[in-house]
C-alpha cells in the first residue's frame, strides 16, 4: 500500500521533472525547464544566474526555485549563457533574449506571461534585456515579451559609476566591460530607462550594500519616470549570496515579495 510520504515524493518528482532544452549550438546555450503537471500551458519564470559574467552555469543558484514555483502553477526555467571572455556582454544579453524566444514558443508554456528573474550579474543581464529593445528585437520580439522583472541584488545597473570606484569590483568591471567609454555607457540598464521597457519591476538589493542600494534606487527612479511599475525593497539581514540561496525557504522575505508580484499577475 502506498504511504502518504511515498505519494508526496512521487508528486514532487513529477512536478520537478526537468527537461534540458538547447536554444543554440554552444553547450552553455540551454535552459532547464520544469513545468507543473496540472497547469498547462503555464506562465513561466526564467532565471538568469550570476557569476560576475565570467563564472557560473544554469544550475547556479537554482536551488529551491523549481519546486517553489511549480507548486504555485508556474513553470520555471533556469538558463545558461556563454561567458566572458569567450564572448562579450552584448552576446550574453543576446543569449538571454534567445532563451526567452525559445521558451515562449513552447506549447507547454503560456508565452503571454514570462517573468525574467536574475541574480547579481544575471540581474544586470535581465535588466539590460528588459530595457534595451535591440536584444528582443533581434529575436523578432517586442518589449512586451517580458511581463515582469525580478532583480536579486544586482549592482551593475550603472557601469561607468562602478568603473570609477576602487577595489575588486572596479577591476572586475574593467575586465568585463573594457575601456571603451562609449561601450561602457551603452551597456548599463540605467542608460535605457526611457520607454519602452518591461512594465513591472521588483528590485531587491541588500540593505547594507551601498552600491547595490544606490544603483537599484537610480534604476527604479528612472523606470518610474518612464511610466513603469516599480517596487524597491532593501533586504535586511541578507547577504549577496543568501538572497539567492535562501529563495523558497519558509518565511523568506524575498520569496514573499516575488510571490505577491506573481499572484497579482495571475489574478
Amino acid at each position: 500500500m502506498m504511504t502518504m510520504m511515498t505519494m508526496m515524493a512521487m508528486l514532487a518528482w513529477a512536478a520537478l521533472a526537468q527537461e534540458s532544452v538547447s536554444y543554440g549550438e554552444h553547450r552553455r546555450q540551454s535552459y532547464d525547464l520544469s513545468v507543473p503537471q496540472a497547469a498547462q500551458p503555464a506562465p513561466v519564470v526564467l532565471f538568469v544566474h550570476g557569476g560576475g559574467w565570467v563564472l557560473g552555469d544554469k544550475k547556479s543558484g537554482a536551488g529551491r526555485k523549481a519546486a517553489h514555483f511549480t507548486a504555485q502553477g508556474w513553470a520555471f526555467a533556469t538558463t545558461g549563457y556563454r561567458l566572458v571572455p569567450e564572448v562579450t556582454v552584448e552576446e550574453q544579453a543576446a543569449d538571454v533574449a534567445a532563451a526567452i524566444a525559445d521558451l515562449i514558443g513552447r506549447d507547454d508554456v503560456d508565452g503571454r506571461t514570462l517573468v525574467l528573474m536574475g541574480h547579481s550579474a544575471g540581474a544586470h543581464l535581465a535588466a539590460l534585456v528588459a530595457t534595451d529593445p535591440r536584444y528582443l528585437a533581434a529575436e523578432g520580439l517586442g518589449m512586451d515579451a517580458v511581463d515582469g522583472v525580478v532583480l536579486l541584488d544586482g549592482a551593475g545597473y550603472d557601469v561607468p559609476a562602478r568603473m570609477q570606484s576602487n577595489g575588486r569590483g572596479a577591476r572586475l568591471f574593467a575586465r568585463v566591460f573594457g575601456d571603451d567609454r562609449a561601450r561602457q555607457w551603452a551597456l548599463p540598464p540605467q542608460a535605457h530607462v526611457a520607454a519602452p521597457n518591461a512594465l513591472r519591476w521588483l528590485i531587491l538589493p541588500i540593505a547594507d550594500r551601498s552600491a547595490s542600494n544606490g544603483q537599484s534606487k537610480a534604476l527604479g527612479d528612472g523606470l518610474r519616470s518612464a511610466g513603469n511599475s516599480v517596487t524597491i525593497a532593501a533586504m535586511e539581514g541578507e547577504t549577496h549570496s543568501s538572497i539567492n540561496r535562501g529563495f523558497g525557504e519558509p518565511g523568506d522575505e524575498a520569496t514573499r515579495l516575488v510571490d505577491a508580484m506573481l499572484a497579482d499577475k495571475k489574478d
